[in-house]
Parts: structure tokens; sequence; C-alpha cells
């Protein structure tokens, strides 16, 4: 009988967070600068420069703690982890080994129907290294020290997942959790959220963890995904074939699917961690904790709940709108300006996803003010736009956020109210078209599309389809069946 291999899978995940200054300096954290402009002789390491600690770092670190059900220490202290890599400037980073900043925590998470937490070891402040640049023509390699000295939160699980499918549900609820806060976009393509896997397998019933693997180099949710397969199976037949799974570092390559050797894996004697001496203790009151968890925001858990409760929409669009607080915090102002949740979520479920799906976007990445959306829906329900001219007036909003009642007058766009007007096109349209009026009156139905698309297009689109509708039935009235001999009454 083969033997059977579960998957031990553990997470160390980086957010860098959203302070508009590093974490020991006053450099800006804007991503995208041009390279080496975001830096000081602090964050680039020159010698006799003092790291001094930015306030706002500890207060995001320990919401995130706190929302993630992890005992806040009251003292926490910074340590030096000292390694030579040429993005580390000072050749050391200040970091928290012994006295993190939150311990002991738990994340909750559903895959299927199945409800499992996921355990949180630890979560510490640090800061960010530079980022090396390889240029393959020149084969040499640069370095920009802007992302140096940026503030990270690192969040350390336990061995708790077994399969990619919890890996992504722990990841997609840490990320909604930290972006709900404020403290992070969490985005991956720009390296605001960064994950790296620790896996093991080892024979089911074995009770005994097996040789442990880092994967770095991952930064998307399908990268992670397909790494954890490649690295299950790799060591499943190094196992096989009777070899050792070596405790290394590797790189993911998501184009070739494979991962290389990157590093043997350190340990914590490997850097020689010394208690930081440029920085004292940091205390924590709980005065000071009490107003951070009072500032904390409505989750997307209690926020569902309250969906529920307050606007009458399917759990299926609850879902959607909630899983980005930008969309959500959209759809509840269009909801309160127009007093229609229903049309607010489905402008935002159907024509916003797709016009970021086009566009290459995320929700994040939604710009227009809740009150043009507001007003359009407004000018639909009251019959001033049709369904068609709507979705062209809504996508003037969506990229240049214009005032939808302003560009339906200056365009002429409001539909044709004056019946006169209506019954002469309708006319005409029936006399242009006699074979089509003559299959609606003999009972083919279908025909009567194409004199309503005849009339759209003659009215330049500003008619109301319902009416154009009602009117042709009234022009055109059915042909009454003749009755069959065998029907007849003798």
């Amino acid at each position: 009988m083969a033997k059977q291999y579960e998957t031990v899978i553990g997470l160390e995940v980086h957010v860098e967070l959203a302070t508009k200054t590093k974490i020991f300096c006053g450099c800006s954290t804007a991503f995208g600068g041009a390279p080496n402009t975001h830096t000081c002789p602090v964050c680039t390491g020159m010698p006799g420069s003092l790291p001094v600690l930015n306030k706002q770092v500890v207060e995001y670190a320990a919401a995130i703690g706190l929302a993630a059900n992890c005992e806040i220490a009251r003292v926490c202290k910074f340590d030096r982890k000292n390694y030579f890599y040429p993005d580390n400037p000072q050749n050391y980073q200040i970091s928290q080994l012994y006295l993190p900043i939150a311990r002991n925590g738990y994340i909750e998470i559903e895959t299927g129907n199945i409800r499992k937490k996921i355990r949180i070891h630890e979560m510490h402040m640090e800061e960010d290294a530079g980022k090396l640049v390889h240029d393959e023509w020149d084969d040499t390699s640069l370095v920009d020290y802007n992302r140096s000295g940026v503030p990270l939160v690192e969040i350390v699980s336990e061995p708790d997942m077994r399969s990619a499918e919890e890996v992504i549900a722990y990841l997609e609820k840490l990320r909604l959790i930290i972006q709900y806060l404020g403290a992070s976009d969490c985005k991956l393509q720009e390296g605001s959220m960064r994950a790296d896997v620790n896996l093991s397998v080892q024979e089911v019933g074995s009770g005994k963890f097996g040789t442990r693997t880092e994967m770095k180099n991952l930064n998307s949710f399908k990268a992670i995904s397909r790494a954890i397969e490649g690295e299950r199976r790799r060591q499943i037949e190094l196992l096989e074939e009777g070899k050792e799974v070596v405790q290394e570092t590797r790189r993911w390559d998501d184009n070739k699917e494979v991962s290389f050797v990157m590093r043997s894996k350190e340990d914590a004697k490997d850097y020689r961690y010394f208690p930081e001496p440029d920085l004292v203790p940091v205390v924590l009151d709980d005065e000071w904790l009490a107003e951070i968890r009072a500032r904390q925001p409505e989750l997307r858990t209690e926020k569902l709940a309250r969906y529920r409760k307050e606007f009458d929409i399917p759990e299926y669009d609850a879902e959607i709108i909630t899983a980005s607080k930008h969309m959500a915090d959209i759809f509840e102002a269009v909801a309160f300006l127009c007093g229609k949740p229903k049309k607010a979520a489905n402008w935002l479920i159907v024509e916003t996803l797709r016009l970021l799906k086009e566009r290459g976007q995320e929700p994040e990445d939604i710009c227009f003010a809740p009150e043009n959306l507001a007003k359009l829906i407004g000018m639909t329900e009251a019959g001033v736009v049709n369904s068609s001219v709507a979705k062209e007036v809504f996508e003037k909003i969506f990229d240049e956020n214009i005032d939808p009642e302003k560009y339906v007058e200056e365009k002429g766009l409001k539909i044709e109210s004056d019946e006169g007007a209506l019954k002469a096109v309708l006319s005409k349209v029936i006399a242009e078209n006699p074979q089509a009026a003559a299959d609606y009156r003999n009972g083919k139905k279908k025909a009567l599309g194409a004199l309503v698309g005849q009339t759209m297009k003659e009215m330049k689109g500003k008619a109301d389809p319902g009416a154009v509708n009602r009117r042709l039935k009234e022009m055109l009235p059915l042909k009454k069946k003749s009755q069959s001999p065998s029907n007849t009454s003798s």
C-alpha cells in the first residue's frame, strides 16, 4: 500500500504599514519614487546616525494584534539581527526577537463548511531592507534603498495549515483585517504584503514533523498556491526515493513553476541577535491600548451581519461588496444617498466590477464620488435616462467622476417624453419595416424586437424602451385567429 503524506504549513507574513514616513526616520514611504530618492543617513546606515521610533508604527502594530486576538505586550523592545546582504546598508536589521509586541493570537478561517483557528505564534515590528534590481543585459545588480527602513510587521503563524486552500483563506482573512484597519493596503503586486511559506511533509499518523523548507519570492495568491503544490510534490518525491529533505531557503520561479535553492536555512543563532543599543524599550499602558481598541472599525464579519439586518440585498452580493473595505464604504454612501441599496449593490457588482476587470484595476482603485452614482440611480429610477444611456453615463463617472446630471443635460441624453414625437417616429418605423410589422401582427412576437431596435436607433437611444414596446403593441394589434371548422358547433 502506497504511503500517505500530510502537508504541514506555517507562514511568515510581512506587511508594510501605511505610515507616511519610515519606522526610524522622516523619509517618505511612498511607492514608486525614483531610485534612492527617499533616503537619508539613518535609513542608509551611515555611521553616527541614530534611529527614532515612529509612534504610528506601534499603534498600527497594536491594532493588528488586537484584531488578531493576540496578547499585547505591555513592554516590548528591539533587537539587532545581523546579516550581510547588499540591500541591507547597515549590515543589520532592527527587529524584535526576545520581546515582540504581540503573541498567542489566532484567526478563524472557513474552507468549505469547515471552520478552523489558525494560531499566531507572534507578531513583531521591524524595518524593511532595500531592493536589488537585476540587469540581465549588463549582468549587474543595482541597489535601490527607497524601501530600506519602511516599517513592517511580521506575523508568524503556528504550523496549523494543511493545504493551499487553508493558506489562501488565512491570507485573505488577514489581508481584509489589516485593510479594514487602514494599517496597510496589502498590495501583493507592490510588495506591501509578502508571505514566506514554511512547508514540510510527513507520513499520515507519524506524529513527527518532517524537515521544513522556506519559500520566498511569492507575490500573488496564485503563485503561493502553485508554490505549495510544487514544493509538496518535490519533497514527497525525495522521500519516496529514500533521500532526505534539506532544510533550506528556496526561491519560487512562477514562470517555470519550479523552486531553486537560495541558501541553507538560518537559525536565530546565525543572526547573532543582541538588544538594540540605540532604542529604549517601548512601554504600552492600558489606557492607550483601550483607546486603540475603542477606535477599531467594524471589521468584515460584523459588517456582513449588519448588512443582513440593515440592507435587503442577497448574501452573495454582500460577500462581494465587503471583500473590499473601499467598495463597502462606497456602497454604504450610495445606499444612504439614494435610499436604494439593491440598486447600489447591482451597479457595484455588475458594472463597476466589469470596468475594473477591463482596466486591470482593483476595487481599491475606484475613485468616483458616491454622490455621482447615487444621482445616476435616481435619474434612472425617475425615467430621466434609460438603462443603455445610464451605462454609458456610468462609464464616464467611473473614468472621469463626472456629474451625471450636467453630463446628461449637456449631451442631450434625456428620454424623449414628447408623445407626439414618439408616435411620429413609430409610424415612420412601421412604414419602413412592413414585413416586421406584418410578422408581429401575425403572431411572431420576436419581430417586435426589430421594430423596437429601429425606433431606438431613430431616436438616438433617447426613448424609453418600455414605452416604445407599449405604443407599438397599441399600434399593431394582433390579428384574431379564425376558428377552424372542427371547432365550430353543428
